[in-house]
């Protein structure tokens, strides 16, 4: 019976590549990467429990087990550390979503074609700029001495603030360059998705009276939900993997601000930095991988008992 049932399944798959053949095609190069670039080096993980050694090879390596771990625990910076990684890219994910959701409703509200080109444009330009620009814009405009925003604050007639000895304030700045730099990138996805909605369905709704607000609550919104839990399920992946670039043009190596902008790129990067450990490089690669596999299964199986169509499977 088991054979049969996968009988079945084979030609029912071969059916379909051969009905849909050219977009299996298409798709060929991306199976190709993946395979070559995430599942063959898979067995590449071990370097993260053996003292590796370049001349021995992976596998000739000493094994250690854990011990490449332990700089992770050391003086209780793993929970700091995670935590830290967890709650910002839990806030760029949540936060970046909505608002890319939004200007990508706003430009598909926008009549005049050529106005939509140009503000799509300014708004994805940010995306183009390197991190270390970037970083050197904030420095500018929150230094202590000659910063922009000291400017205003003297001119008001208020004392100077020192931006880079508050570690507070720095959680919101870095939220807010990240949302800026990504936004005009992820939101062409929902733009997508807004311009293939069949406008039959907005020329019914402006027959039964609808206006633009309730067109986009009642069918611009909905239609874009499967879209936001997919992408926000498919970011909870990378969720231990911060902004390394973005963190390390902003805050730099300055200790004050590490409680709370530290997160665990840039402290493996201060740990690691001139010793060229990749088995500790490794160990933390891993322990971002299997932490964001755990995450995914988690909010997969949730997702799946409660709306079970928008499920990854």
């Amino acid at each position: 019976m088991l054979q049969i049932n996968s009988h079945n399944k084979l030609m029912s798959m071969s059916r379909e590549i051969r009905k849909n053949k050219v977009l299996f095609l298409m798709l060929l190069p991306t199976v190709v990467y993946f395979i070559i670039f995430h599942y063959i080096p898979m067995p590449g993980a071990y370097v993260a429990f053996v003292d590796y050694n370049v001349n021995k090879g992976i596998f000739g390596s000493k094994f250690v087990g854990l011990k490449n771990f332990q700089f992770l625990v050391q003086n209780g910076d793993l929970w700091r550390i995670t935590r830290n990684t967890l709650l910002y890219n839990f806030v760029f994910l949540v936060l970046g979503n909505i608002v890319q959701i939004a200007f990508a409703v706003m430009l598909s509200e926008i009549g005049s074609k050529w106005f939509k080109k140009i503000t799509q444009s300014i708004i994805l330009l940010p995306h183009f700029i390197s991190m270390v620009i970037v970083g050197v814009f904030a420095y500018n405009l929150f230094n202590y001495d000659y910063g922009f925003a000291n400017m205003v604050l003297t001119s008001l007639g208020f004392e100077r603030y020192e931006f880079y000895s508050d570690p507070y304030i720095w959680k919101y700045i870095i939220v807010f360059f990240k949302i800026w730099s990504s936004t005009g990138y992820n939101m062409i996805v929902y733009l997508s998705v807004i311009t293939g909605i069949n406008p039959e369905i907005y020329e019914s709704a402006y027959i039964d009276g609808a206006n633009s607000w309730k067109k986009i609550r009642y069918i611009t919104l909905p239609m874009l939900k499967p879209t936001f839990v997919l992408l926000f399920l498919f970011g909870l992946g990378g969720m231990l993997r911060g902004s390394f670039e973005l963190f390390y043009n902003l805050i730099g190596n300055n200790s004050v601000l590490f409680p709370q902008t530290d997160i665990i790129d840039t402290y493996v990067f201060r740990s690691l930095v001139g010793t060229f450990n990749f088995s500790m490089g490794a160990a933390v690669g891993f322990y971002q991988s299997v932490f964001g596999f755990i995450l995914v299964l988690t909010v997969n199986a949730i997702v799946r008992k409660i709306e079970p169509e928008y499920a990854l499977f």
